[in-house]
């Protein structure tokens, strides 16, 4: 019976990964995400369906579109991977409702992190619809969550303003507000200082490697993600 279980919770955040790519997509291309069918990002031909089954595709296509033959970017089967990943390890940790709860965090994340890698902007309804996901786990001590959020968004505001937006975007400030009450006070100390110490580590290795360049901007935003996203993991 786990089996089967674990294998329907496969397949459900296989679909929803697909539709979380399609939507890091469109959103920052002013597309509806509701209407339109599926298109190759090339030739912006209409996909079939058998060129939209997630993960299966990518695979047997060989990583590249079926009406252009063009290469595929990677990122949809990332998503559709990684989601798949985080759904099996929920379900496996936490009760029903939380895993509810806690993946519908982890999609409004990825889609966080994929936008702002990709096109170094926050869309502000992701921002809106974490912060109304927030209550329903606020527990005992929702002062303390809020006040966890409002310190570290706090911190990055006076980077902001000390760097004149250079160092740091209104985004990112934004995403520390809504995201610091899921782990508290003192875990996000760790949060913040993991973020910074992987972003430093990122941009080293990418000026050593020629692929960035000083005062080059890039986008906090994907570390803040990839840092909660640990610090939360680890304390569920």
């Amino acid at each position: 019976m786990e089996i089967i279980i674990y294998f329907f919770i496969i397949l459900i955040a296989v679909v929803i990964g697909s539709f979380i790519g399609a939507v890091t997509y469109r959103i920052p291309r002013g597309l509806g995400i509701v209407y339109g069918r599926s298109f190759c990002d090339h030739c912006h031909e209409p996909l079939g369906w058998i060129q939209n089954v997630p993960l299966f595709s990518y695979l047997v296509l060989n990583g590249k579109s079926f009406c252009c033959h063009k290469k595929i970017s990677p990122r949809y089967f990332l998503i559709e991977f990684v989601t798949i990943i985080a759904a099996v390890y929920l379900y496996s940790v936490v009760s029903v409702y939380l895993f509810l709860i806690y993946f519908v965090l982890f999609l409004l994340c990825l889609s966080v992190l994929v936008i702002d890698l990709e096109h170094q902007f926050i869309p502000d309804e992701l921002i809106w619809l974490i912060l109304f996901l927030s209550i329903f786990v606020m527990g005992n001590s929702p002062f303390q969550n809020l006040l966890a959020g409002f310190l570290a968004a706090l911190f990055l505001l006076i980077i902001y303003l000390l760097t004149k937006g250079q160092g740091m975007g209104l985004g990112d400030v934004k995403l520390a507000v809504v995201l610091g009450p899921w782990i508290g006070l003192y875990s996000s100390l760790i949060w913040i200082l993991g973020a910074f110490l992987t972003g430093g580590l990122v941009a080293s290795i990418l000026l050593i490697l020629g692929l960035a360049k000083w005062k080059q901007k890039i986008a906090f935003g994907p570390f803040l993600i990839i840092s909660f996203l640990y610090v939360f993991f680890t304390k569920i």
